[in-house]
């Protein structure tokens, strides 16, 4: 499970910030699992984190480095080869210190066998400035790589606990992780690691790859596994849908699906897929990766929850990965939104709990602030949803009602001024 991630120098990311799944010390939790390391102690993880915001408040670019850390560590032995440098590396771009200075992630998580990892790596223009690799078998901290560039022997391998350690240090390009070298080879102590970032930080946007994720939920629907569990989600979604027809297209065709509407079994009529409403299709398209994050217990990360979801359908995912019963192999999602009923039950409880909710902000910069709801310590009878949206909490526009057409009104009279002036 992913337990925390820090980034620094990634677009709006300026500073380095910490995303946590840990449960804060001292608090309770309904909704955290219990996770068993391998020291003897457990630890309270949540299954879902939300980061909500202010329109170009740095939301999204939370999900960006989470994926581009992944995409690094898959990428950089392979298919950057080509490259004589870092490609697609984003940093700061509203100082001028900034784009000089290197790139940084951090990922903290336990495998299956209860052990910790801490794995990281800073990225400059032209090479992997560092990388290092901790594990905490017992507790402590042990040194696996100490890698720098700026010294004059640049990997090192403290009490030699890797493998083939020369090979690898020789190997290994200036722009490439090591990690991922290692991985090429089938390293038998690193690519376990390897394979945690390769399996996770799978994301999805639910208005973009719409065709690809509709086509491969489409083909659950031909699995026997699978196919009742599809049809009884699109059922649950409350939308007038009894079922699924689907029918195997020759070749690679994605398979033909027409929806069944109607009050009963008896009278439903199958809908020919294009006069489906596109938050029905972005509903269906959802679900084949939603399942299979949940069988794996992989770590999903959706862009813009609320986009093209209602919020029942955008609730509903989260309690996908909230309830024991449907995420038994403890997947984890962050996702983020503007969508502020999802602090709220429709009873007035906490969907979320306050250590689940973070918010973004900008400071005079232009950086991204992210920090959790927790810190500000809310009340515990206290209405989340209304307290954000009067921005008790910040993350939200400081805009007044009626301010914009103000503004509008303002701007069209000036230039109707100066119009009849000339």
């Amino acid at each position: 499970m992913l337990l925390r991630f820090r980034t620094a120098n990634v677009r709006s990311l300026r500073d380095e910030q910490e995303l946590s799944f840990v449960v804060p010390q001292g608090e309770d939790s309904d909704a955290a699992r219990s996770v068993e390391l391998s020291d003897g102690k457990t630890l309270q993880v949540y299954p879902v984190v939300g980061v909500f915001g202010a329109n170009a408040s740095g939301k999204s670019n939370v999900i960006t480095a989470l994926k581009k850390m992944q995409q690094a560590v898959v990428n950089s032995y392979g298919p950057w080869t080509s490259y004589s440098g870092i490609p697609d590396r984003e940093p700061f771009a509203l100082d001028s210190e900034s784009p000089a200075e290197s790139t940084f992630y951090e990922a903290d998580f336990v495998l299956d066998d209860g052990v910790r990892w801490a794995y990281g790596f800073e990225l400059g223009d032209r090479r992997v400035e560092s990388e290092w690799l901790h594990s905490y078998p017992k507790g402590r901290r042990q040194v696996w790589l100490d890698r720098d560039a700026s010294r004059d022997v640049e990997f090192e391998f403290p009490a030699d606990r890797i493998q083939d350690r020369a090979l690898l240090a020789r190997t290994t390009r200036q722009n490439a992780l090591l990690l991922s070298r290692a991985a090429s080879d089938n390293h038998p102590q690193l690519s376990r690691i390897f394979r945690w970032f390769r399996s996770n930080l799978w994301d999805i946007t639910p208005e973009t790859e719409l065709k690809k994720r509709e086509a491969y939920t489409a083909r659950q629907l031909l699995d026997e596994k699978n196919r009742d569990r599809v049809q009884e989600l699109l059922r649950v979604a409350d939308l007038g849908i009894r079922g699924a027809e689907v029918e195997r297209t020759p070749g690679n065709s994605p398979p033909k699906v027409r929806l069944l509407h109607g009050g009963s079994d008896s009278d439903a009529v199958a809908f020919d897929w294009d006069k489906e409403s596109f938050g029905t299709r972005s509903w269906f398209a959802l679900i084949g990766p939603l399942l299979l994050a949940l069988d794996n217990g992989a770590v999903l990360l959706i862009d813009e929850l609320d986009a093209s979801l209602h919020p029942k359908f955008a609730a509903e995912v989260v309690r996908l990965f909230q309830a024991p019963w449907s995420n038994p192999q403890g997947a984890q999602l962050v996702f983020t939104s503007h969508d502020a009923s999802l602090l709220k039950t429709p009873r007035g409880g906490r969907f979320l709990e306050p250590g689940q909710i973070w918010l973004t902000e900008k400071d005079k910069r232009g950086a991204t602030e992210l920090f959790p709801l927790s810190d500000l310590d809310p009340g515990p009878q206290e209405d989340l949803e209304d307290s954000y949206l009067a921005g008790a909490f910040g993350g939200v526009p400081q805009v007044g009602q009626g301010q914009l057409g103000r503004e509008v009104l303002t701007a069209l009279t000036a230039s109707t001024g100066e119009a009849e002036r000339s």
